[in-house]
């Protein structure tokens, strides 16, 4: 049985009642307490995926993007992936000598070079993405398959309208949310001066 964004959010309601009535807040209907709880998971599922990778979870990013219709720049990459140019270029010298991507001059302008994965890269990816597959099934395991398509759905959708607004600074997107959030830690709670 799929549960539905209405149940979903009365059961949490219901959580933090529950919650506030022994005395204590629901850090389990904390956004950033569930998000991280989800993506340590995650990490720890899909570790052995990547251990032999050059770059990890990035490297395996890289790759897939690399492998894609549209080949990127290695700035376009870096700013996609929000991952600093310098460290980009590391990461893409140590897929390149592991034989997974190359820098192709761009036919446009010779001055910018493409990655593009070779054949190797290609076969290595197949691996990898049913690696990641199963981590990804052994995470969402207790969600029923129904919730799992639409977790998924509502996470690409927040992912890229994030990413848009951001215009694809993941640093500007963190700054964005935490500036006004520390404004009402800053000024806290209005309260009546009365005495």
């Amino acid at each position: 049985m799929t549960t539905t964004a209405d149940e979903a959010l009365s059961e949490i309601a219901e959580r933090a009642r529950l919650c506030e009535e022994q005395g204590h807040k629901p850090i389990d209907t904390d956004l950033g307490w569930g998000l991280g709880v989800v993506f340590r998971s995650y990490l720890r599922a899909s570790e052995h995926v990547v251990a032999d990778l050059p770059g990890g979870p990035r490297g395996y990013q890289i790759l897939r993007i690399a492998t894609g219709e549209t080949a990127f720049s290695q700035a376009q990459l870096a700013q996609h992936l929000g991952i600093d140019r310098t460290v980009m270029t590391y990461l893409l010298d140590d897929l390149e000598e592991a034989g997974l991507v190359e820098r192709r001059p761009d036919p446009a302008d010779r001055r910018t070079r493409r990655i593009v994965a070779t054949p190797h890269g290609h076969e290595r990816l197949e691996v990898l993405t049913r690696g990641f597959e199963a981590a990804e099934e052994h995470v969402l395991a207790t969600l029923p398959v129904g919730d799992r398509a639409v977790f998924r759905v509502l996470l690409q959708r927040l992912a890229t309208t994030v990413e848009a607004e951001s215009a694809g600074n993941p640093c500007e997107a963190v700054a964005d949310s935490v500036e006004p959030a520390a404004q009402a830690v800053a000024t806290g709670p209005r309260r009546s001066r009365r005495r």
